[in-house]
């Protein structure tokens, strides 16, 4: 007698010998309708195909199949970005998977971030975890890149934000102790690397053709505003902080540079509008901001030299024109030997020399302090950079290089460094009221004296009165040299252990450099874009181009 079934077994049973006899398709889910045998079947948990009746090829089918189930409300392919969507429907498409756009980028960075400081910890040890040296200088930088980033869209310089966030890493507290981690010797080398490419790039980018071209007017406002501020902060901060005549003419040198971080790509912008091109007015004021930059920096090299010099009183004072003899020497020859070395005919020709002229520039600011004349280094590398780049554009090199690419690539890592660094030599808490007062007191005067003898030494050319305004306005903006070089007289002052009252004046430069980023930095950017559409003419090409636009805007659609 056959054994007594259950309905529920013999249920069981006959699902089983369906399976045996012809086995579900592949990729079938639950509810979802199997062909069996001619007949429609709804699949359910009981009736869920066998797997161990199914080949290889079709389990991987199945599982397959379930994966893509699983994570099919997250995949983009499935959920195509609709013609007009919202702003919600765009940001839900722009977290589904695999990552794109925006988030694509962001979660790369964020990979490549948590690698480096892996990289760091795993090479360095302690120094790169929470508390050590590599680890502040590595927050700093990322804290100093977002801050730039944020700003940025606001229209106002990225060195602004880079600078407030080194203010408040020393000076908050709670996060000041990331600030007061930097070693000083690491903050003072990384701020000289950053200046020796500022150098480097200056001196590269004096065209001597593009300068004669312009005549006598870039030389003037080049010159002569640097000169009168110089002077004029000197004799009022004598008269007000009791500075030292040296002293006050660091300072004047310190603020009478521009800073062409600002300048460039204002004037960039301006003549991609036409404005002011028909009078080369954008070519003047980049032209001339290089070479006042050289003048500004030079300047200081030379005081500073004499300023901590040692020994007899003839010792002193001929030791500032044996730096620049010395500093020139340098840089011709060394300048002059790039033209031959490397051979031009190499083929990786472009990237020896840029190692050699990085590795020059490095020598000669970081080696003239090592032989008592640290006057000289600034002076040779921009010199060397003049020359080497006078014999390249001989030999065919254009704007548009290798080196000056490098040379920019370095200075987009190294600038958040710069930046930073220098607001966080600034501690709000120990600031002098008379220093902040009487700084900006200063600043004030200078600039003042700075745009009249701006305004007054374009005349005689064919500028107008709005247009000598307007380059007036565009000598304001402050940055890029103030923070390359305004900490250097304390920098060498600590390392020499000049004493307490250089050791003060050194940090009262730095104040005053640090007031002069925050207000003019903005203010100058601010008054070029905003002036330039009244005080310049606009080229008749733009015109032209403007009304083509104009035309068929009007003109009806076909």
């Amino acid at each position: 007698m056959p054994p007594l079934h259950s309905p529920h077994q013999r249920t069981l049973s006959s699902h089983s010998a369906l399976q045996k006899t012809r086995p579900c398709r592949t990729g079938v889910s639950y509810g979802q309708p199997c062909d069996i045998t001619g007949e429609i079947h709804t699949i359910n948990a009981v009736d869920m195909c066998s797997v161990e009746d199914q080949g290889p090829e079709e389990r991987e089918g199945t599982s397959r199949t379930h994966c893509s189930t699983c994570f099919h409300p997250c995949m983009r392919s499935h959920h195509p970005l609709l013609s007009n969507p919202t702003q919600l429907q765009r940001f839900k498409y722009a977290l589904l998977c695999p990552p794109h756009g925006r988030v694509g980028k962001w979660l790369t960075g964020l990979l490549i971030l948590c690698l480096v400081f892996g990289s760091l910890v795993s090479l360095l040890g302690d120094t790169a975890l929470p508390g050590g040296n590599i680890f502040s200088l590595f927050i700093l930088f990322l804290a100093a890149e977002a801050a730039g980033r944020v700003v940025e869209p606001l229209r106002l310089p990225p060195l602004l934000g880079m600078l407030v966030v080194g203010i408040l890493l020393k000076s908050v507290p709670g996060i000041n102790h990331v600030g007061k981690s930097i070693n000083q010797e690491w903050s003072t080398a990384l701020r000289n690397l950053a200046l020796v490419i500022i150098l480097l790039r200056a001196g590269l980018g004096l065209d001597p053709a593009a300068l004669k071209q312009l005549s006598l007017m870039v030389v003037r406002l080049a010159f002569s505003p640097c000169v009168v501020e110089t002077l004029v902060v000197a004799v009022v901060t004598h008269l007000l902080l009791g500075f030292p005549w040296l002293w006050g003419l660091m300072l004047g040198f310190v603020l009478g540079a521009v800073t062409p971080a600002v300048i460039v790509p204002c004037m960039l912008v301006l003549s991609q509008k036409g404005y002011g091109v028909d009078k080369g007015i954008p070519t003047l004021v980049i032209a001339a901001s290089s070479v006042d930059d050289v003048l500004a920096i030079s300047g200081f090299g030379v005081l500073m030299g004499i300023t901590f010099a040692e020994g007899e009183l003839w010792v002193v004072i001929l030791k500032g024109p044996f730096e620049v003899v010395v500093g020139l020497i340098y840089g011709v020859v060394l300048g002059m030997l790039c033209w031959v070395l490397p051979v031009p005919s190499e083929h990786n020709a472009p990237l020896l020399r840029f190692v050699v002229l990085l590795t020059a520039g490095v020598v000669s600011l970081f080696g003239s302090p090592l032989i008592h004349l640290g006057g000289s280094g600034a002076l040779g590398c921009l010199v060397m950079a003049f020359v080497a780049g006078f014999g390249w554009r001989k030999q065919g090199m254009t704007e548009e290089n290798y080196v000056d690419k490098m040379l920019e690539h370095m200075w987009m890592f190294f600038q958040p460094f710069l930046f930073a660094l220098i607001g966080a030599e600034i501690q709000v808490d120990k600031l002098e009221g008379s220093t902040i007062g009487y700084g900006l007191l200063t600043l004030f005067v200078g600039l003042v004296f700075r745009m009249v003898t701006s305004f007054l030494v374009v005349m005689g050319g064919e500028l107008n009165m709005k247009e000598r305004l307007f380059v007036a306005f565009a000598w304001l903006p402050k940055a890029t040299v103030q923070a390359a070089i305004g900490s250097q007289a304390l920098d060498y002052a600590r390392k020499t252990n000049a004493g307490p009252e250089e050791e003060r004046l050194g940090e009262q430069v730095l104040t005053i450099a640090v007031l002069s980023i925050l207000l003019t930095a903005p203010v100058g950017a601010a008054a070029i874009m905003l002036t330039a559409p009244r005080l310049l003419g606009k080229s008749s090409q733009a015109k032209e181009g403007v009304g083509e636009m104009d035309e068929a805007a009007k003109e009806p659609p076909e």
